[in-house]
Order: C-alpha cells, then sequence, then structure tokens
C-alpha cells in the first residue's frame, strides 16, 4: 500500500472489531482507525478510542453519552450517539473502508449508509445480506462498491475465487465444525445449558454467535449470505461437517476441480485479509502444521436434529421476506435463551411459527422488510 488505509469499525467493543483493532495496532504502518462505534460498552470505547485516537466516535446507547464525552474531553475527537449518527458518521470523505462487526439486523441501515456513501465494505454483520440480499447487490454494483466478506468460510470462498471467472463455479461448499452439540440427538438437546451452549471446541466468539453456532442457524444464514456474496442458485451451495475447522470452506469448478482456503481457526486472518485486500499481508499468527493433524473428517449435517439449519434453506429457497423472518426471530429466541427463558429446542420451533405466521411478501421493498422484523420481533417475544 502506497498510503495508509483509513477505517471505520462499526461495533469496535465486540469479538469481530476487538481482533480487527488487535490487525490493526500490528500494522499500524498500513492502517489508520478513522472512526469507532460501539453499542453501550462505553468502558471499553473510550479505551480504544485513547489508545487509537480516531476522528470519531459514537455510542450508540444515549444515556452513555456523557460518560464518553467527559472521558475523551481532553481528546482531539469527536464524539457523537444514537443509531442515527452512526448512518452518518460512515459516509465521512476521510473514510476508506467500512467494517461491519455490528450484530444482528442493527447493522443494515449502517451498511446502506456506506454503501451509499460509495465507501468499500469489509462485512462481518451476515444478517445485513440475510434480511436484504437483493436490495444490498443492486446497490453494491450501482455505487461500484467491493464487498469483501470477513466471515471464514466466505472468505475462504472468496479467496479461492480470485482470478477465477464466476461462471466457472459449479458449487460451493461451507464447513461447519457442527458446534459443541455434534453427534447429539433431539433428546440430548432438551436439556441443554447456556453454559453448555456457550462452549464452541474450536472458536471464540460473542455470546450470540456462538449460540447460533450451536443451533446451527449461523450455517443457515451463511449458506443465505452467500447466495448473495456470491450470485449463486440454491443447488450452487453445499454445506459439510469439519469437526476441525482447518479446511474454512471450498468451491467446486465445472471441470471438477476443487480449491480449498486452509488455516488455523483464527477470525484475524480474514479480518486481515479483508482489510489488506488485493493485497496478502505478512503477520506473525500462528502457522498450521500438518504433522500435528493426522486426519481431517467430513460428515453431513444432522437436518433433522438441527432443525434451525433446514428452516434457514427452506427460507432462502422461497426468498422475499422469508429470510427476514427468520432472523428477526432467531434474534429474539436467543436473547430469551441467554437469559433462560427457553429452552434449547424451543428456539427452533419458535421460529417456525413465526415463518409459518408472519406474511409473505415475494418482492419486499426496503420499508417492507423494516416492517416484517419489527412484526417478526413482536410474535416471537410474544411466544417466548
Amino acid at each position: 500500500m502506497t498510503k495508509k488505509k483509513h477505517i471505520a469499525i462499526l461495533g469496535s467493543t465486540g469479538s469481530i472489531g476487538t481482533q480487527a483493532l488487535e490487525v490493526m495496532r500490528e500494522q499500524e504502518h498500513l492502517f489508520e482507525v478513522e472512526v469507532l462505534t460501539a453499542g453501550s460498552n462505553a468502558d471499553l470505547l473510550i479505551e480504544q478510542a485513547i489508545e487509537f485516537q480516531p476522528n470519531a466516535v459514537v455510542i450508540g446507547d444515549a444515556t452513555k453519552y456523557q460518560q464518553v464525552k467527559d472521558a475523551l474531553k481532553l481528546q482531539a475527537i469527536k464524539v457523537y450517539s444514537g443509531s442515527d449518527a452512526i448512518e452518518q458518521v460512515v459516509q465521512m470523505e476521510t473514510i476508506d473502508m467500512v467494517l461491519t462487526a455490528m450484530v444482528g439486523f442493527s447493522g443494515l441501515k449502517p451498511t446502506i449508509a456506506a454503501i451509499n456513501a460509495k465507501k468499500n465494505i469489509a462485512l462481518a454483520n451476515k444478517e445485513t445480506l440475510v434480511v436484504a440480499g437483493s436490495i444490498i447487490s443492486k446497490l453494491a454494483i450501482e455505487n461500484k462498491v467491493s464487498i469483501i466478506p470477513v466471515d471464514s468460510e466466505h472468505s475462504a470462498i472468496f479467496q479461492c475465487l480470485v482470478g477465477e471467472p464466476l461462471e466457472q463455479i459449479e458449487k460451493v461448499i461451507l464447513t461447519a465444525s457442527g458446534g459443541p452439540f455434534r453427534g447429539k440427538d433431539r433428546e440430548f438437546l432438551a436439556t441443554v445449558t447456556k453454559a453448555q451452549a456457550l462452549k464452541h471446541p474450536n472458536w471464540t466468539m460473542g455470546a450470540k454467535i456462538t449460540i447460533d453456532s450451536a443451533t446451527l442457524m449461523n450455517k443457515g444464514l451463511e449458506y443465505i449470505e452467500a447466495k448473495w456474496l456470491f450470485g449463486l442458485q440454491n443447488n450452487q451451495i453445499d454445506i459439510i461437517v469439519h469437526p476441525q475447522s482447518i479446511i474454512h470452506s471450498l468451491v467446486q469448478f465445472v471441470d471438477g476441480s476443487l480449491k480449498a482456503q486452509m488455516g488455523l481457526p483464527d477470525m484475524k486472518l480474514p479480518i486481515q485479509y479483508a482489510l489488506g485486500f488485493p493485497q496478502r499481508l505478512k503477520n506473525d499468527f500462528p502457522r498450521f502444521d500438518f504433522a500435528n493433524f493426522s486426519s481431517l473428517n467430513f460428515e453431513k449435517p444432522d437436518y433433522h436434529t438441527f432443525t434451525n439449519l433446514q428452516l434457514a434453506i427452506d427460507a432462502c429457497a422461497k426468498g422475499g421476506n422469508a429470510a427476514c423472518v427468520l432472523n428477526a426471530a432467531n434474534e429474539v429466541v436467543v436473547d430469551a435463551f441467554l437469559h433462560d427463558k427457553i429452552g434449547f429446542i424451543q428456539m427452533s420451533d419458535i421460529i417456525s411459527e413465526c415463518l409459518q405466521k408472519i406474511t409473505f411478501i415475494s418482492s419486499p421493498t426496503l420499508s417492507d422488510l423494516y416492517h416484517t422484523d419489527a412484526e417478526s420481533r413482536i410474535l416471537a417475544s410474544e411466544l417466548c
């Protein structure tokens, strides 16, 4: 890079955001932190702001604004609060790329604002494409904006496709670790506790995505995201369980050849790849050693036990606002499970009921999607 790339990190206090700052700390000669935003973790946002000295910070929780403002009063940092402010700061002329690492549906509006401001996107918020894939894809093309995936699976596919014509893709294969309950049956899942579900075997992530990984909803959301990221048909996407999480995903081409991207499970690698693209940046991350892995295993997902995965695939096939219903209901039930209000299996039951009861819209506008999201959350909350 001939000059530093100025980055806005939306969700800087979450798992992806903090790891992105680790990458930028290690590559400080290449990146400059321009904007940091957080939901309610004011203490960590203040700490990050003092270290990285961004142009501006936004705390989503307006009740924490004064705390952040007072703590940074001696710093040359602009302080804002509220969701509208997040949408506005991503449009700053000094920003080269926006890393969207906010959790859930809340990341949609800021991502749209950034695309409309012609900012390239490093996308860690899969829900943006799950909910509004057709709209986001169209906007990106119209504004000539690149969307570089940060999810390890989509980053793997993206890396395998560099230099390859998209029409040469026969299918993509998303790998899944299987989560902490791989091989278990529904009888076992009926008694699963929050503590058990939060223990992922390979990855360290935030609570919401960890529960999604345990239910395999995360893989279902990634299935939908892959469709929009790479312009695929539903029959061009497969899922395989790979417990070691070394092969992060594969692409099969029309001649039958397979390309895989491999490495140790470390989110800093896809984060760095997205921020540095099209260059590969040197680092001192731990390296994979074949001698430490006598075998790599693969198996089919258990769609009967982990019904969230099938619900997501079916919603993708149905199209329209179905994936929006799925995502909204899932966010509500995961929160309810984390607060001990419902059981593990009940999450799938409630999502399924929402998909049946919420009015289907075949070609939703953005306004329709906001309405669907709100309606689905109300119903899911009532069912909880």
